[in-house]
């Protein structure tokens, strides 16, 4: 083993290590300081895990690099099972940061909070890991053929694709809070991370030195942006509103008084005006939370559902920060208004007692043609509306 890939392996074990114990420190820090507002919901516990999978994805860079020592230094490192060790490895590091995009609130729709296509994706991994077996332990004699390692090829696609996911997931997450620039960066070093794999795969692909030098760079430089995203994750749920604090309640047709003090939004009366949609799908979402009990709490938005598409759900955000007119650091989101909890299903935060309907209102809307449902919501729970 020569000095420079001894010194780059150690330093990948101890900066990888310091970086996963890192993020763990701070997830379990945020769990406590937030405990209430990652479990709002009674029934089914929000613990927020992205922070979690993405320090036991350090971990598996550890062992990995434990490994690569273990294989330098007992001389196996041309061995099929060392290279499959290798790859096994990088299989369940991408599991693990798939794992954590599930909880990226900014991550592409398919992956955030969908648990469908998350195990879709898990098969598929489970399906590289397969095919590497294959390849490093049945075509042995032909392990590398032209200058490419060919049981590397599965890893390195399936860790372009993770790369494009977080890198999408982190160039949103840092733009919405205002961080342009580390959001690019992030997309620079993701770009970097995955070109430090490409040697595994052309053997021939540059020099060691500079190889393992970019290695180092791209992981260090990758630990420092999860840093970051924790940083603001902290800052996200400190001037997220609390429940018991917000209050809302319908006027009239169109009009709406809110206050969010954590927002610096007391009071503020909202004329929704000609945007009626908005409104009344507002209006469903108090009635439910107010009136209703367990799943008759929430709205399924989907297609098929009562509301078919989420954008509705920003529009009413989108209205209520320009009606306001709320500065950059008021802007609503669409967390601080609804709870995602599961199954396509949301529901309004404020607690029920903070809700108040107007009377008339709640007469005329439970009157009104196409309402049958939430008749028989108040039925169900023997309540009368008129």
């Amino acid at each position: 083993m020569s000095e420079v890939t001894e010194f780059y392996i150690l330093s990948h074990i101890f900066i990888s290590f310091v970086g996963a114990v890192f993020l763990l420190a701070i997830w379990s820090n945020i769990r406590q300081r937030f405990k209430q507002l990652l479990e709002e919901h009674d029934t089914q516990k929000r613990v927020d895990k992205g922070l979690l999978y993405l320090s036991l994805a350090m971990f598996i860079w550890v062992i990995s690099g434990c490994w690569s020592y273990a294989g330098d230094y007992f001389s196996f490192k041309d061995t099929s099972s060392f290279q499959f060790g290798i790859h096994l490895l990088s299989i369940v590091n991408n599991m693990f940061i798939l794992l954590a995009l599930f909880y990226f609130y900014y991550a592409p729709r398919f992956i955030y909070n969908n648990k469908k296509n998350i195990k879709t994706i898990l098969i598929v991994i489970l399906a590289t890991s397969i095919i590497t077996f294959i390849l490093s332990n049945f075509y042995t004699t032909h392990l590398i053929s032209n200058g490419i390692n060919i049981s590397g090829i599965p890893d390195l696609i399936l860790s372009g694709f993770l790369c494009y996911l977080l890198g999408i997931s982190c160039y949103r997450t840092f733009s919405h809070r205002g961080l342009n620039i580390v959001g690019i960066i992030s997309v620079l070093i993701i770009l970097l991370v995955f070109s430090s794999q490409i040697s595994e795969v052309f053997v021939n692909y540059g020099h060691d030195f500079n190889n393992n030098l970019i290695k180092i760079i791209a992981k260090t430089s990758l630990i420092s942006i999860f840093l970051v995203l924790a940083t603001t994750w902290v800052i996200r749920l400190a001037n997220m509103p609390k429940p018991n604090e917000m209050t809302i309640s319908f006027l009239d047709w169109s009009l709406v008084k809110i206050s969010i003090p954590t927002k610096g939004v007391f009071d503020k009366t909202i004329d929704f005006g000609s945007k009626t949609t908005q409104y009344k799908n507002l209006l469903k979402f108090a009635i439910r939370r107010k009136y209703g009990e367990g799943n008759s709490q929430s709205l399924v938005v989907s297609l098929g559902g009562e509301i078919t598409n989420q954008t509705y759900l920003t529009r009413i955000i989108d209205n209520t920060n320009s009606i306001l007119e709320l500065d950059q650091t008021q802007l609503l989101e669409r967390r601080d208004l609804f709870t995602f909890i599961g199954e396509s299903r949301y529901r309004l935060r404020m607690i029920p007692n903070h809700i108040t309907i107007d009377d008339t209102l709640l007469q005329e809307f439970l009157k009104t043609p196409n309402n049958n449902e939430y008749k028989l919501l108040f039925k169900a729970n023997n309540l009368s509306y008129n």
